[in-house]
């Protein structure tokens, strides 16, 4: 695994746009303001790219690649056409599948079962119906943290640009792929229950 999935502290920034149909991040590091990782939904199909448009939006397929700097691919986040809830596949940098998410129906603040490659749940990802707040917890214990980090007021209202501050605990191990899952997460967020 990648030296960079190993950070606990990701900055995730959404590009801005007026009007876009990719959904299109780089991941910095906060610490150093560097760019770490990018986040690109390279191969949007014409029909695809036109519901974009329309408030079928959240219904329509995605295929999202984090790579690093360089181009390697390091997760890709894949979802077919989503009608009830969606089922999304987590693959890692040879496109082996590691996991996924399932969306849980009824939740009022939006809420994903974290599966492993077997389908077990390793993990919940869970969200306040009051405002952009998402907590990946096994049983009590908190895993990571997601929060929206406003860019003010204009530009959230003229763009559909966000920005994401993801926080891994301690408690998820170096190199596990428990970290890719978290990370790929974090686009569902967006994709899924936040379009």
């Amino acid at each position: 695994m990648h030296d960079c999935l190993n950070k606990n502290l990701f900055l995730v920034k959404e590009h801005v746009a007026a009007f876009k149909a990719a959904n299109n991040y780089d991941i910095y590091d906060p610490e150093t303001g560097n760019v770490i990782m990018l986040c690109r939904e390279p191969s949007l199909g014409p029909i695809t790219r036109m519901l974009r448009f329309t408030d079928y939006k959240r219904h329509t397929p995605f295929d999202v690649r984090i790579t690093t700097t360089d181009g390697r691919q390091l997760v890709r986040v894949t979802r077919g056409v989503s009608f009830l809830r969606s089922h999304v596949s987590v693959l890692d940098e040879n496109n082996g599948r590691i996991g996924g998410f399932r969306q849980k129906l009824m939740s009022i603040g939006g809420a994903f079962e974290v599966l492993d490659n077997d389908d077990r749940v390793v993990c919940s990802l869970e969200g306040k119906w009051t405002g952009w707040d998402f907590r990946f917890k096994a049983g009590d214990r908190e895993l990571a943290h997601v929060s929206k980090k406003w860019a003010g007021m204009g530009k959230e209202f003229f763009t559909s640009a966000d920005n994401y501050m993801l926080q891994i605990t301690q408690d998820v191990p170096p190199d596990s792929n428990l970290r890719r899952l978290i990370l790929a997460a974090v686009m569902c967020i967006d994709m899924v229950l936040k379009e």
